[in-house]
């Protein structure tokens, strides 16, 4: 299942693969392109470039690659995929259509195609989003509204980033889901942390599983004496809250009155809470 682009490529730069006019594309040797050096993603799925090979000795390529001119041959800017199952076929030609472009629209472009095409990782698409930011120099909320991905979605997985870097290589490698990593952000000791990793993965826990023994070390109540399981309405309304913020959020309910705890790390953090609580 593919997480990608609610806009695309074309969110940031229109008309790069709408408008192909065809008297540009030309025929090029493959073994004159190269890879986009910026590349963030090291590794391809085999069987996703099988398939696409298959198809292009089927077919033939539908849609040009773009590159853009280099010293030595071409660099390839969009179509990496392509160019991969294009070797694999055995093709000696790719269509492309040549653009002038610097480098930091490279890097824009290849993260961009790679959220589009690819199934990314949770940490793959987290670098993706933090990249973007940083290159352009703008906001969750700016890229939200570019990418047509609600903030709380690109707030939650960026903030997988701020994990341990062995956690966020279980995340990466699919032994630990986004749901376990976004649970053990809301825990208080850090000092117990790769501890209770070792036992989420040597005991296989699930997602609520975590979230409840999260509670009870933060809250530091014996497994013995666990209070009563909150009803159904309570989590479900927490579900609702921490999705909407983007953070961990426990609701408690007294005898007359209740509360609501909302969770924020950074100065940063608290004022992205707030702008959504106002919004």
């Amino acid at each position: 299942m593919a997480r990608g682009l609610g806009k695309g490529i074309n969110a940031f730069f229109p008309g790069m693969e709408d408008e192909i006019d065809e008297a540009a594309i030309q025929e090029i040797a493959i073994n004159e392109c190269r890879p986009n050096p910026y590349q963030p993603r090291k590794t391809f799925h085999a069987d996703a470039i099988e398939e696409l090979k298959e198809s292009i000795l089927q077919y033939g390529i539908i849609q040009p690659l773009i590159v853009r001119k280099s010293i030595k041959g071409f660099e390839i800017v969009v179509g990496e995929r392509r160019f991969r199952a294009a070797k694999e076929a055995g093709l000696e030609t790719v269509p492309v259509v040549v653009k002038e472009l610097t480098d930091e629209k490279m890097m824009e472009l290849a993260l961009l195609e790679n959220l589009q095409r690819e199934d990314l990782t949770p940490i793959e698409e987290a670098h993706a989003y933090a990249n973007l930011m940083n290159e352009l120099n703008i906001t969750q909320e700016v890229l939200s509204q570019r990418l047509g991905k609600s903030r709380s979605h690109i707030a939650n997985i960026v903030r997988l980033l701020s994990l341990p870097d062995q956690v966020i290589a279980y995340i990466n490698n699919g032994e630990l889901s986004m749901g376990h990593g976004r649970a053990l952000l809301g825990l208080k000791d850090k000092v117990k942390l790769l501890p209770f990793v070792n036992k989420i993965r040597q005991e296989k826990l699930n997602v609520r599983q975590v979230e409840q023994l999260i509670i009870q070390l933060n809250s530091k109540t014996p497994k013995k004496k666990q209070k009563p399981k909150k009803d159904v309405f309570l989590r479900e309304r927490e579900t609702i809250l921490r999705d909407r913020l983007g953070t961990a959020v426990n609701i408690q309910r007294g005898k007359r009155k209740g509360k609501i705890e909302i969770e924020f790390y950074t100065d940063d953090d608290l004022e992205r809470i707030i702008e959504t609580l106002e919004s």
